[in-house]
């Protein structure tokens, strides 16, 4: 049986100091191989996390997406759009020393706040757009997964069993600790665990996501009508940060596909 607590993730501080524009102070990236690392340069100069130490991954796609980033700064870098390049870094300075098992936790009891587990009551059509929309997802994750879970029609919180969360638990246990960082990214962008698994394991895409998530306010948006640019820049907003965390999840986990859960378990 696992220990589940809830975690709450915030941004370090450092990080946030640091998200201000700058002006671009080198001419071009290039990645450097350091036996199974991989270091990203700016010019000559390696580049540093927030915290100092040096900016390395473990597989060559990823420093390449990450070099990508840097390089497609043009006048200044506006960190705050370098959605892995922040990933990376948060994974390598850890600021507040989360172990893989506090990140596992922590989205195993977002799922009693899932975005798509509360529905209205009201037989209307945003009721009607839920059903059509929400619940396949709903019923996908319970096949998928092989467990029952059910969506709420009040503020009350689902009902999310012990036998469930393990269930969740033991599958995001074996990935590794990169990659459910990338997930724990993804839960917080969706608001919720379900779309976050259906993205990364190809069910939908990552617009329609982002569009699932923000049901009910498109659904108002279709009656009152919306600032489009506020609107449409929110949306790609997080279409940018979904499509990074699931990059993150992908390229961080593709050597556990050969690798039995039951070692990865062993090893936590």
């Amino acid at each position: 049986m696992f220990h589940l607590r809830a975690s709450v993730f915030k941004p370090d501080s450092m990080v946030v100091r640091q998200m201000a524009t700058l002006k671009r102070f080198y001419r071009k990236t290039n990645i450097l191989s350091s036996g199974d690392q991989y270091e990203v340069t700016l010019d000559q100069r390696k580049l540093k996390t927030p915290r100092g130490k040096v900016f390395e991954v473990n597989n060559k796609p990823l420093a390449l997406a990450i070099a990508t980033e840097w390089d497609s700064q043009v006048d200044t870098i506006d960190r705050s759009n370098m959605h892995l390049t922040a990933l990376a870094s948060t994974t390598l300075d850890n600021p507040h020393n989360h172990t893989k098992l506090d990140m596992v936790n922590y989205i195993v009891n977002y799922l009693e706040t899932d975005t798509i587990l509360f529905q209205t009551n009201d037989s209307g059509e945003l009721y009607n757009l839920q059903l059509k929309e929400w619940d396949p997802l709903i019923q996908w994750f319970c096949d998928r997964f092989q467990l029952d879970i059910t969506k709420t029609l009040s503020i009350a919180a689902p009902s999310v069993s012990s036998q469930t969360k393990g269930i969740l638990a033991r599958h995001l246990l074996s990935y590794n600790f990169n990659a459910v960082q990338g997930y724990t990214y993804a839960v917080d962008v969706l608001k919720s665990v379900i779309l976050a698994l259906a993205t990364a394991e190809r069910v939908i895409s990552t617009e329609k996501a982002v569009s699932l998530a923000r049901l009910e306010e498109e659904f108002q948006v279709s009656f009152w009508g919306n600032v489009e640019w506020s609107h449409e820049l929110s949306k790609q907003d997080l279409q940018s940060r979904l499509s990074a965390a699931i990059l993150f999840v992908h390229l961080n986990s593709s050597w556990t596909t050969s690798k039995p859960k039951h070692e990865e378990l062993n090893s936590v």
